[in-house]
């Protein structure tokens, strides 16, 4: 009756994995893409973001040498070649995509894919028909409208600009503005973050959110309680005009204000798909939208904006839909890491959501500045947090600051998917001299 089993629109990490492990479980599979192979993480997030943090460290790297008996000058910096390389690496990744999709025998479409009904797809001139249909589309960047808006560059434009901006503002307070402006300070832009609020990373742990805010301001000039008012054209720079009644003259303005689902031009009024409050697609727990037949995941659904969240939706999604099981998508531990400078890596519960949940509860904490930086001199300091449910001994979350918190943190997210217990953590022989091995030997709860 139909062309395909499965339709998938959006060739981002939740919709390729999906579109081939159907293909895989014996589905015929055709996906449409009318951007980029990969989405947003090969292109304009993770997989960019994590190389440009790479050579913003490296500042900082040739800067500590120098304790350990590295002598000369810092290096020169060349936004091109950075620029350059990555775009190199990307099509390269691009590459792999599209061979992935062509060895698992799904059919790609190059162009926007468009609903027309519940079973039936357009992309240009071409109609297709699917039993299902999943959209994938992702998220994409939100800049509010205010006089100027239009001078702004989004996470989308910034890892392409034709030179160096040698002065930035980054406007946000999540963990995108953090990065991107731990990024630019360590290339070498004079750097100033502008944030409405009195603390970035307000949706993370208190504690930890703090010790960033104050590593960050060593590097970055923080606005707080700071909101853009007009963005001005003046010769080759960009007059920013904030409505504390303070200015700032930069070359380039980034907006890090948050994405939203993208779910513009793609027929959803053709069929009872809903959207909630957010402009997220609504879905239930087995990734059904309002319209039977046709399904969503990733960042379009608005729950945890993460690549491997969305991958593992395409893996439940898959296996439910033509292995026949009955799988649900599990959201608890879910790691996370922040490349900021220092990096931010956290699993589990913040001490305020512990609190609310479990009332009675343990904290233990370690401040310390890092053995490397003992030679180095740089004042950078490393902070880990354990929480733990006093009636139970269960650890409920894991948080740190510092050198590779990320690598870290992943391996201990393992641990609290297993249910770890403060005396096991206890009980566990640390590797020294590691930063890590701190998780292992906190014994007294905070007071």
């Amino acid at each position: 009756m139909f062309d395909f089993d499965l339709f998938v629109i959006g060739a981002g990490s939740g919709g390729v994995r999906t579109a081939r492990m159907s293909a895989s479980y014996g589905a015929r599979v055709a996906i449409a893409e009318d951007r980029y192979m990969g989405g947003t993480c090969v292109n304009v997030g993770c997989v960019p973001k994590k190389l440009y943090s790479y050579a913003a460290h490296f500042r900082y790297d040739c800067s500590d040498s120098k304790g350990f008996g590295w002598q000369g000058n810092l290096p020169a910096f060349d936004w091109n070649v950075l620029r350059d390389n990555k775009t190199a690496e990307i099509s390269r990744l691009n590459g792999i995509y599209d061979k992935l999709l062509d060895g698992s025998g799904v059919t790609l479409y190059n162009g926007r894919a468009r609903l027309l009904d519940k079973h039936t797809v357009a992309i240009g001139d071409k109609k297709v028909t699917s039993e299902k249909i999943l959209i994938a589309t992702g998220g994409w960047p939100f800049v509010p409208e205010f006089p100027g808006s239009e001078l702004a560059v989004t996470s989308n434009e910034i890892f392409d600009l034709p030179t160096f901006p040698e002065r930035i503002l980054v406007v946000g307070g999540g963990y995108i503005a953090l990065e991107f402006a731990g990024i630019f300070a360590g290339l070498g832009s004079v750097t100033t973050l502008s944030y409405r609020g009195d603390i970035p990373l307000k949706h993370f742990d208190k504690d930890l959110s703090e010790k960033l805010f104050l590593e960050s301001q060593r590097h970055i000039n923080m606005l707080m309680n700071s909101n853009v008012q007009e963005i001005v054209r003046k010769d080759n720079e960009l007059k920013v005009i904030f409505k504390e009644g303070n200015t700032l003259s930069v070359d380039c303005v980034l907006y890090a204000t948050g994405r939203k689902p993208n779910t513009e031009n793609l027929g959803l009024e053709n069929t009872r798909v809903s959207l909630e409050p957010s402009g997220a697609i609504a879905i239930n727990d087995q990734f059904e939208t309002t319209e039977p037949g046709i399904f969503a995941l990733g960042d379009v659904v608005g729950r945890i904006a993460l690549t491997p969240v969305a991958i593992a939706e395409g893996m439940v999604l898959s296996s439910n839909l033509f292995k026949n099981t009955n799988k649900t998508m599990d959201y608890n531990n879910i790691a996370t890491a922040v490349f900021s400078h220092p990096n931010v890596g956290t699993v589990g519960l913040s001490e305020e959501q512990a609190k609310a949940r479990y009332g009675e509860i343990e904290v233990y904490e370690s401040d310390f500045r890092h053995l490397k930086h003992t030679l180095s001199g740089n004042p950078e300091r490393t902070y880990m947090k354990l929480i733990v449910d006093k009636a139970t001994d269960k650890v409920l979350g894991m948080h740190m600051m510092g050198a590779d918190a990320g690598e870290i943190i992943q391996g201990l997210a393992v641990a609290m998917q297993c249910g770890v217990t403060k005396a096991q953590l206890d009980s566990t022989i640390g590797i020294h001299p590691t930063a890590a091995e701190e998780f292992v030997t906190m014994r007294q709860p905070r007071a």
